[in-house]
């Protein structure tokens, strides 16, 4: 299958280079940006197209890691050529654009894979496999964490196009949350008041499910460039497992070097498997061989449904309960 990234941001090298590394055939790329598209296209040596239906007609999967706010237009019309797609995280900055993008995709007959990684990096798959197979026992708390700097200038800080941090940075924990106990029922999260002029934001959610489980999910934007830090430990009545990106020593100190950080901070898995290489294999895999995908389009929308009430939540101060 002909793939053609939209988008030649961060997001759009870290897709392009992992299609390398497996051998997937990227032929095409599209960017507004025409000093962006150049730069894309010389390190990655694809064909570059100036307009988006340019590039539809010469493709069979698009793949979409543009900015949050473009998602639904560029996707409705990729379904409407036919085409499958597979999307970067967040589906949609609402519920409602969510299912607009989820609803033409079914109309079309063709398929969306939205790019939630986090469940193929391989600790965290491990830890869900273990915890879903029943050997930990009846789950009573998952902790997780996912903290680092604050995004570079653009659309990144603008919540009306990103979504902020609870749509864009913790919608990974969040659907890993979900992958493993379901939809919980009730959300209570406070957030850090953000410091006048910068994007310094630190969120903490609590999640309360049936049965009694409950889940402690932190994000934050907060901390100095070059810090990106995650976590995770599920505990239940027969084990524990836990996980974390680093393992200190009793002091540990970071002092970052004067010049600008990266737009956006990229996790790193720390092992041999690259997780945005398993991914991309599995939705490319699943498309070929017409397997369902580990991530559904209703799982990308679930999440960002539990994404919202964070955000709502933690704006407003009060417990939201969370629409099934």
């Amino acid at each position: 299958m002909k793939i053609g990234i939209v988008g030649t941001g961060t997001m759009g090298d870290v897709h392009a280079a992992a299609y390398r590394r497996i051998g997937a055939e990227l032929v095409a790329a599209y960017d507004p940006d025409p000093d962006r598209l150049a730069r894309f296209v010389a390190a990655h040596t694809v064909d570059p197209f100036q307009s988006y239906e340019a590039l539809l007609r010469r493709v069979e999967v698009v793949d979409l890691t543009t900015p949050t706010y473009t998602h639904e237009e560029l996707a409705l019309q990729a379904f409407a050529a036919g085409k499958d797609v597979i999307l970067e995280k967040p589906l949609a900055l609402s519920l409602a654009s969510g299912e607009r993008i989820v609803e033409a995709a079914r109309k079309s007959g063709r398929r969306l894979f939205v790019a939630m990684v986090v469940r193929f990096f391989p600790q965290y798959r491990r830890a869900s496999e273990l915890a879903r197979s029943g050997q930990l026992g009846r789950i009573g708390v998952v902790r997780l964490k996912r903290v680092l700097f604050p995004p570079g200038p653009g659309w990144y800080r603008d919540p009306e196009k990103s979504g902020g941090l609870p749509v864009d940075l913790m919608i990974h924990d969040l659907d890993y949350v979900r992958w493993l106990l379901g939809d919980p029922v009730r959300v209570a999260a406070r957030r850090s008041p953000p410091v006048e002029g910068e994007v310094l934001e630190h969120v903490q959610a609590v999640l309360g499910f049936e049965g009694g489980a409950m889940a402690l999910v932190e994000g934050g934007w907060a901390y100095p460039p070059g810090y990106f830090r995650t976590s995770l430990d599920i505990a239940g009545e027969r084990g524990l497992v836990e996980w974390s990106s680093d393992a200190p020593g009793p002091l540990e100190s970071l002092f970052p070097k004067d010049e600008p950080p990266p737009e956006v901070g990229l996790p790193l898995a720390g092992l041999e498997e690259d997780p945005y290489e398993l991914e991309l294999r599995h939705a490319l895999t699943a498309l070929e061989r017409g397997r369902p995908f580990d991530v559904t389009p209703e799982d990308a929308l679930a999440a960002l449904r539990l994404a919202l009430a964070v955000r709502e939540s933690a704006a407003g101060g009060y417990v939201v309960e969370v629409a099934r």
